[in-house]
C-alpha cells in the first residue's frame, strides 16, 4: 500500500517532498505550496510539499504502472431503474416548490485487477493521452488514504490574490445542437447561486458574470460554461481559503438550487457518499496567494480499504429540473461515464479512437 510515494501533480508542476498533513483548511493561508482534496462530505486533506518544479519527461510515470479494471466489472450504486425513478422523485419535489434543481449522482466501481500496478499517477498519465482536460491532475497519499486523478474540465475556485473567480458547469450535449433551452436554464439558475455564495466573502458590487453559457468542447461532449468573478472583501484575505470553501462548498454545480434543499434530497436518494467526486480538488500557495481546485468530476480514486479488496470508483451525474426526462438524465450521466471508463480500461488510443 506504501510503496506509492506521497506526490502532487498540476498544471504542469510536481510536487514532492512530502512536509505536512493537515484537515485544517486555515493552513491554506499559511505558507507553502499544497495540494487540497475536499470530499463531497466535508472532509478536507490538504498536504504540504516541499519541491514543486516543472515536471519533465524524467517525472513521467515508469510505463506499465497502470492496470485497469475489465469494462464488464463497473457496477453503478444506482441502476438504471434507481436512477430514474429518482428523477421522478426529483421532479415530484420540484412540482412541490421545495427545490428548482438537483443534482443527481451515481458512484461506479470496479475492483482493481492488480493493485500493484495501480498507480493512480499512472493512470493520470492515461487520462492525459485520452481525456485532456484543463485541470488534470493527481494527488497520491497512499497513507492519507488519498488516491486520486482527474481530468475535470470545471473550475471550482481560482484565486489570485484578492480576485476570485468560478467557470460553473451545467448542460452536456454531443454537440452543441444538443444543447437545449434547458440546458440553458439550468446553468443560469447555477450562475444564481455561485454569485450568491461568491458574494458571501465578496467586496459589494464586485461580483459579476463576464462570460454566461459559452459553448465549451471537450473530449467525446460539449458544456455550457460561465463565468463568476469578485473581489475578496478586506475582512477575508487573511482567511480566503477558509472563507471561501465555508461559503461556497460543496460546488453548486454539483448540489443545486437552492442548495440547502438539494442536499437534502440528494442524501436521501444517493445510496453511497461521493466522496472526492463533486468535491474541490487542487493546489494552493499559500505565498503567493493564489491557487486553483477544479470540481471534482470526471475524477477516479482508489479505494484499497474496500471490504472486499482494493477498488476504483469514478461518478457521474446529471443536473434534474422539472423539464427534465428519466431517461434522457441517465443518458447523460452514461455520456459523461463511457469514454472516461474505456480510457481507464486501456481501450482508448491517444487519438480517441478505441482500440479493437
Amino acid at each position: 500500500m506504501h510503496d506509492f510515494p506521497p506526490m502532487a501533480r498540476f498544471g504542469g508542476l510536481i510536487a514532492t517532498d512530502l512536509r505536512d498533513v493537515t484537515s485544517d483548511p486555515a493552513a491554506l493561508d499559511s505558507t507553502g505550496w499544497w495540494a487540497v482534496i475536499a470530499d463531497f462530505e466535508g472532509a478536507v486533506v490538504c498536504a504540504r510539499f516541499a519541491d514543486v518544479r516543472p515536471a519533465t519527461a524524467a517525472d513521467a510515470p515508469a510505463p506499465g504502472g497502470w492496470s485497469g479494471p475489465s469494462p464488464a466489472d463497473w457496477r453503478s450504486s444506482l441502476d438504471r431503474g434507481a436512477y430514474t425513478e429518482g428523477v421522478r422523485r426529483i421532479r415530484d419535489y420540484i412540482a412541490a416548490g421545495e427545490v428548482y434543481q438537483v443534482n443527481l449522482c451515481r458512484v461506479l466501481t470496479a475492483p482493481l485487477p492488480d493493485p500493484a500496478r495501480a498507480d493512480v499517477d499512472a493512470l493520470s498519465a492515461v487520462l492525459a493521452l485520452g481525456n485532456p482536460a484543463p485541470y488534470a491532475g493527481t494527488v497520491r497519499l497512499p497513507a492519507h488514504g488519498v488516491e486520486v486523478a482527474t481530468a475535470s474540465p470545471e473550475l471550482y475556485l481560482r484565486r489570485a490574490g484578492r480576485s476570485v473567480e468560478s467557470g460553473p458547469i451545467k448542460g452536456t450535449g454531443r454537440t452543441a445542437d444538443d444543447l437545449s433551452e434547458k440546458d440553458r436554464a439550468e446553468n443560469v439558475m447555477i450562475v444564481d447561486l455561485v454569485r450568491n455564495d461568491l458574494g458571501r466573502v465578496c467586496a459589494s458590487g464586485t461580483v459579476t458574470v463576464p462570460a454566461l453559457c459559452a459553448v465549451e468542447p471537450h473530449p467525446g461532449l460539449v458544456h455550457l460554461v460561465s463565468t463568476v468573478r469578485g473581489e475578496l472583501a478586506e475582512a477575508h484575505e487573511k482567511t480566503a481559503w477558509a472563507d471561501l470553501l465555508g461559503a461556497t462548498f460543496p460546488p453548486g454545480s454539483v448540489t443545486g438550487a437552492p442548495k440547502s434543499s438539494a442536499l437534502r434530497i440528494i442524501d436521501e436518494l444517493e445510496t453511497v457518499p461521493r466522496g472526492p467526486y463533486c468535491g474541490g480538488i487542487g493546489w494552493v500557495d499559500a505565498d503567493r496567494r493564489t491557487g486553483e481546485l477544479a470540481v471534482g468530476i470526471r475524477t477516479f480514486w482508489i479505494d484499497r480499504a474496500a471490504p472486499a479488496g482494493p477498488v476504483l470508483r469514478f461518478g457521474a451525474g446529471a443536473g434534474i429540473i422539472w423539464d427534465s426526462d428519466p431517461d434522457r438524465e441517465w443518458a447523460e450521466t452514461e455520456l459523461k461515464a463511457s469514454r472516461l471508463l474505456a480510457v481507464a480500461s486501456g481501450l482508448h488510443a491517444a487519438s480517441g479512437g478505441e482500440r479493437r
